[in-house]
C-alpha cells in the first residue's frame, strides 16, 4: 500500500482533476453525436461503457507516464531545488530505474487501451505519447514550455471525442484550445516560484525570461483566450443556460487566481494553482455535461 501511495505521489495523481473533466466533456459530446447518427445494435451500457473505460485508462496512463517521465528526467534539478528536493526520486523513495519502468509500463497500457477503442485512436497513440513526454525536455531550450504542457493536456477532450466517434469535430477542438490556453496560463503562475532557480540552472520559462510582472500579464492574456474559446464553444454548440453558469464559474476562478497572486507576493500560488483551477475544471465540466443532457 505504501508503494502505491508513493507512485500516486510521484505522478501527483490529484492533479488529474485538471484534465479529466474536459475529457468527460469530449466523451459526452461524442455520445450526443453518436446518438444522433447511430442506432446501437447492443445495449447502451455496452455501446458506451467500453469506450468510457478506455478513455479513463488512457487518461490515467498517459498522464502518469508524462509525470513520472518528467520526474525521472528532472531528478538532478529537483535535487538542487529546495522546493522540489522532497520529491520521491531525490529523496530516494523511488529509484530512477523504477520510475523509468513505471513510465514504460504506462505507455504500453496506454497503447493497448487505444487498440481496443478504435483504429484512429490506436494510430494516433504514438503521437499523443510523444507530445506528453516531449514536454519534459522543453524547459531546457524554450520558454514556450508552458504551451507544450497545455498542448499535452488539450488532447483530453478531442481524444475522448475520437474514442466515441472516430472523427474530428470543431466543438471538441474548441474545448481543446481552451485547455491549451488555460493550462499554459496557470503553469506560468506556478513557475513564478522557481524564477531564480531556473535562471541559475539556465532553464527556460516565461517568468525566468521576461520577469514575474510581465509573465503574469502573459498568463492573463492566455486566460482571456481560454475564456474566449469556451464562450465561442457555447455559441457554436448552441448550449443553454446551465452551460453559461459553468462559464461564469470558470471565468470567475480565472479572475480570482489573478487577484490573489502578485509579482511580489507568491504566498497563495498553490491556492491559485490547485484550488481555483480545480474548482474551475470540475464545476465547469459538471455543468457542461448537465447542459448536454438536460436540454
Amino acid at each position: 500500500m505504501t508503494t502505491v501511495k508513493n507512485y500516486l505521489s510521484l505522478v501527483k495523481f490529484s492533479h488529474t482533476i485538471f484534465a479529466m473533466p474536459f475529457a468527460l466533456i469530449g466523451f459526452f459530446l461524442g455520445v450526443i453525436w453518436k446518438q444522433n447518427h447511430t442506432i446501437p445494435a447492443v445495449p447502451y451500457y455496452v455501446f458506451y461503457g467500453l469506450p468510457f473505460i478506455g478513455v479513463l485508462i488512457c487518461m490515467i496512463t498517459a498522464r502518469s507516464a508524462a509525470m513520472a517521465f518528467n520526474r525521472y528526467l528532472d531528478r538532478s534539478f529537483d535535487a538542487k531545488n529546495p522546493r522540489t528536493a522532497i520529491r520521491e526520486i531525490p529523496k530516494g523513495i523511488i529509484s530512477p530505474s523504477s520510475a523509468l519502468r513505471f513510465v514504460i509500463l504506462n505507455c504500453i497500457i496506454f497503447i493497448a487501451a487505444t487498440f481496443f477503442i478504435n483504429k484512429i485512436c490506436f494510430l494516433l497513440s504514438p503521437v499523443a505519447l510523444f507530445v506528453v513526454l516531449f514536454y519534459s525536455y522543453t524547459k531546457r531550450f524554450t520558454f514556450l514550455c508552458h504551451l507544450v504542457l497545455g498542448l499535452g493536456l488539450s488532447l483530453a477532450p478531442i481524444g475522448a471525442y475520437l474514442a466515441v466517434t472516430g472523427r474530428f469535430d470543431i466543438l471538441p477542438l474548441l474545448f481543446s484550445f481552451a485547455v491549451i490556453f488555460w493550462v499554459s496560463g496557470f503553469d506560468i503562475i506556478y513557475a513564478l516560484q522557481d524564477v531564480e532557480f531556473d535562471q541559475s540552472q539556465h532553464l527556460y520559462s516565461i517568468p525566468a525570461t521576461v520577469g514575474k510582472t510581465k509573465a503574469l500579464h502573459v498568463s492573463e492574456l492566455l486566460h482571456i483566450l481560454s475564456a474566449a474559446c469556451v464562450i465561442a464553444a457555447g455559441f457554436y454548440g448552441h448550449f443553454h443556460f446551465v452551460y453559461w453558469i459553468g462559464i461564469a464559474v470558470f471565468c470567475g476562478m480565472l479572475i480570482y487566481q489573478h487577484s490573489i497572486v502578485k509579482p511580489n507576493d507568491l504566498r497563495r500560488v498553490n491556492l491559485a494553482f490547485m484550488t481555483a483551477n480545480g474548482i474551475a475544471s470540475v464545476v465547469f465540466g459538471v455543468l457542461v455535461i448537465a447542459d448536454l443532457f438536460l436540454n
